[in-house]
């Protein structure tokens, strides 16, 4: 898709990786201030398929040059979406939260850090999918740091 012009503005503290096995594209936004994301928001949720989540995650963000807040829209190689066989639709298969399934579209990856990017100042449609990463490894390790009991009895 082609980028809102609403975000050149942004092209100078952004910056792109593509990669890793596949030619993906990976754009990671940086912001300065609350505002300027805010502003920036609605232009960003142009290019994202329709369809597609938005992966909310906590910082600091490999792609963001491990700031604590911004955005990465993940995108598959140039010219994928030419080919009949991989369109600009999830791969059936995976589950909703997986990442692979979205690999032929392009999704939002936001990182939040409620100052720069608070979920309270910003629209989320009502049919848009969130998927919620921010918890995710404080439920692993609350598992691995419950209590154990000292002498367990045998089976």
């Amino acid at each position: 898709k082609d980028w809102p012009n609403e975000l050149e503005p942004l092209r100078k503290q952004s910056r792109t990786l593509v990669g890793p096995t596949l030619e993906a594209q990976h754009f990671a936004l940086r912001f300065k201030t609350r505002e300027e994301f805010e502003a920036a928001w609605p232009h960003i949720l142009k290019v994202k398929s329709q369809g597609a989540p938005i992966f909310l995650v906590k910082g600091p963000n490999f792609f963001l040059g491990k700031e604590q807040a911004g955005v990465v829209v993940h995108c598959p190689p140039k010219g994928q979406w030419d080919n009949p066989k991989t369109p600009e639709a999830p791969i059936e298969g995976y589950p909703m939260e997986s990442r692979s399934r979205w690999q032929w579209t392009n999704y939002i990856e936001l990182v939040v850090d409620g100052q720069t990017v608070d979920l309270n100042r910003i629209s989320l449609s009502l049919d848009m999918p969130i998927i919620d990463e921010r918890f995710k490894a404080e439920k692993a390790n609350g598992d691995a740091s419950s209590p154990k009991p000292e002498n367990p009895k045998p089976n």
